[in-house]
């Protein structure tokens, strides 16, 4: 069951109409990967109207920004994450995150072709950014994401193992942290793996059962993905020292 906090805040978002896509955390609840998360995070189109109605949902939730950057359209466009807490009895408290732009994440229009729409009993419906997308947007430096990306590709493996769609099997082989999990995948479907390994070259050693192998692999492609996300985020983090000073009191 979600908890209605956390329901406040995302009807809230869609009785106001906006373009969002829930992400992180509370995405991870919907697909079966974490049992609990404090707070809600967005992708939203940034475009003026959009993020007016975002504004007016944001106004009803009480919520106040509690961190630079200021919420404008040129710091989302450039891909930094706006925060808010919101002050309204039904949400006391629960926080959430804005953004329109992630590493190595397609454009928001894309996103949203690709979205996943979930309903509750209650008749609230939830737009999530699509498993795939999700994996993604949590290739960073944090060190929780990687045992949750590893949870979501579980997950979806064990619900879909028995009869998967050609299009799942390459997502697993593509995407799979477990090494267990991928080499039994890659001798399931050989073609598959055979075919992945153009992309995906440490699938040769899923695909022979060398799991050691596998397994420095797999972590050196995390290393990878993490030092991509640093550089990434250097001249953002740059950026938002500079704001702070500004606004810092002088002495």
């Amino acid at each position: 069951m979600i908890p209605s906090p956390i329901v406040k805040v995302l009807s809230t978002i869609q009785k106001h109409g906006v373009r969002a896509l829930l992400m992180d955390g509370q995405a991870c609840v919907f697909y079966g990967a974490a049992e609990f998360s404090r707070g809600v995070d967005v992708a939203v189109l940034a475009e003026p109207e959009n993020l007016d109605r975002l504004t007016a949902a944001l106004a009803e939730l009480q919520a106040k920004r509690i961190a630079v950057p200021e919420f404008r359209p040129e710091f989302l466009q450039r891909g930094h994450a706006i925060h808010f807490r919101c002050g309204t009895a039904e949400a006391d408290g629960i926080r959430v995150d804005v953004m329109a732009k992630m590493r190595g994440v397609d454009p928001f229009a894309e996103l949203w072709e690709r979205r996943t729409t979930l309903a509750d009993d209650a008749g609230h419906e939830y737009h999530l950014l699509s498993l795939a997308d999700l994996v993604q947007a949590k290739k960073t430096q944090r060190d929780k994401d990687w045992p949750m990306i590893a949870r979501l590709l579980e997950a979806n493996y064990r619900a879909n193992r028995e009869h998967p769609t050609a299009e799942q099997v390459r997502f697993w082989l593509r995407e799979m942290r477990t090494p267990g999990l991928l080499s039994e995948i890659a001798r399931a479907h050989p073609d598959a793996a055979r075919d992945g390994v153009q992309t995906r070259r440490l699938l040769q050693y899923a695909s022979s059962g060398d799991l050691p192998s596998l397994e420095e692999a797999l972590l050196e492609e995390q290393r990878a993905e993490r030092d991509a996300d640093r550089v990434y985020w250097q001249p953002l983090k740059q950026e938002l020292e500079k704001i702070r000073m500004k606004r810092a009191p002088e002495k």
